[in-house]
């Protein structure tokens, strides 16, 4: 109620004040980007993997409704209740992290290592929820041959803020710019339109996918790849 209150008199005032104080009183209701918060919940889930477990923190820190690729596309809580964690969880670290501009949605890309040597790559989705924290909607990955070479730091993208009425167009946009033509698709579109990442996986089970946000009013690719059908080359 006092925080209710504290925002009606904050309100009263942008109105009193001027344009600056309602650009403020926007500011603290706007939703943004906070793309050292996905990385902070990133590592945070890595840790959480190593302590107590890898499928104890992937079911930790799943969202409902989220998928991972087994390599069949699953819903995550469903796989992974009662499934009992494996004897060393694989260790990870983000790279990059894409966001849209209101943080609805954002994306991380890094790698991972296994007890047995291997190595590889992974993708992550990140919806935000109610509670303002973050938790993962899609995963996947694949092995490599070497390991990707460790950054200095976090790289970090935050798509452009879309102008009103611009929603439709940047989702049609991205649409029409699908990795693949057919099979079964898994996107993930921000609450703003401003980033927009579609999974295709094909009957063979091959995936496909494009990461896209949004640069002066239009879609531009950001990330894309994919996987081989298993047993495929």
């Amino acid at each position: 109620m006092r925080f209710a209150v504290a925002l009606l008199a904050l309100a009263v005032a942008a109105c009193a004040a001027g344009p600056s104080a309602r650009d403020r009183y926007a500011r603290v209701l706007t939703p943004t980007a906070s793309p050292s918060r996905v990385v902070a919940t990133e590592l945070a889930f890595a840790r959480l993997a190593q302590e107590d477990g890898q499928w104890t923190a992937f079911r930790e820190y799943a969202a409902e409704g989220s998928v991972m690729f087994v390599p069949e596309p699953v819903d995550a809580r469903d796989w992974l209740k009662n499934r009992a964690n494996p004897a060393q969880a694989v260790a990870w670290q983000p790279h990059h992290v894409w966001s849209s501009c209101d943080g609805t949605l954002a994306v991380t890309r890094g790698a991972w290592q296994r007890a047995d040597g291997s190595v590889g790559y992974f993708t992550t989705v990140w919806q935000r929820q109610r509670d303002g924290e973050y938790r993962w909607m899609l995963d996947q990955g694949d092995v490599l041959e070497s390991p990707l070479d460790e950054p200095e730091f976090v790289r970090t993208d935050v798509a452009d803020c879309p102008q009103r009425d611009v929603a439709a167009e940047l989702r049609a946009q991205a649409e029409r710019s699908r990795p693949a033509a057919g099979g079964t698709y898994f996107d993930q579109v921000s609450a703003d339109s401003s980033l927009f990442l579609t999974f295709v996986v094909s009957p063979d089970l091959s995936r496909h996918w494009k990461l896209m946000l949004n640069r002066d009013g239009k879609m531009i690719d950001a990330m894309s790849g994919s996987v081989a059908a298993p047993g495929g080359e």
